[in-house]
């Protein structure tokens, strides 16, 4: 079952196992106040990554390009759960409380519980939309250069 998911995909699990973990250390690096928002090297950890995602969709023509990266996204999004989760006593701590109506009315292990698997979905959704942008880049790009060799 696995050859057949893998050759819809157009790469075997472990290259989209490894795409996605080609973003992890941006998040680990930030997690860890190592790099901030802005800084020249943050930016490389955060397009490089994308960038070669895009780059192997394209030169290993995969048959769905949108799909492929979507679940290479995916993964990154379960990857990118897991180091915030990991890091959270380092990067987030007792910084982060609820506000608004529920502030002050959990205790504060269930407040921590709700703002964890919050931050858990906010991952997967991150990873799930940038798997579907750099998709819809890797589809557009490849579309493009199908066509130009055409002519």
């Amino acid at each position: 079952m696995e050859k057949q998911g893998s050759r819809a995909l157009g790469l075997p699990w472990i290259a989209l196992i490894g795409l996605a973990l080609l973003a992890v250390p941006r998040v680990v690096l930030h997690d860890l106040d190592a790099i901030q928002e802005g800084d020249f090297v943050n930016l490389l950890l955060v397009f490089v990554p994308l960038l070669v995602w895009v780059v192997v969709a394209v030169m290993a023509r995969v048959p769905k390009p949108f799909l492929t990266l979507l679940v290479v996204g995916g993964l990154y999004g379960i990857f990118l759960a897991l180091g915030h989760q990991i890091l959270w006593d380092r990067s987030v701590g007792d910084d982060v409380t609820l506000g608004g109506n529920l502030e002050g009315r959990l205790s504060p292990g269930v407040e921590e519980f709700v703002i964890r698997t919050f931050s858990v979905f906010s991952s997967l959704f991150t990873g799930l939309l940038v798997g579907a942008v750099t998709g819809l880049v890797a589809w557009g790009a490849g579309k493009l250069l199908r066509s130009s060799t055409k002519v």
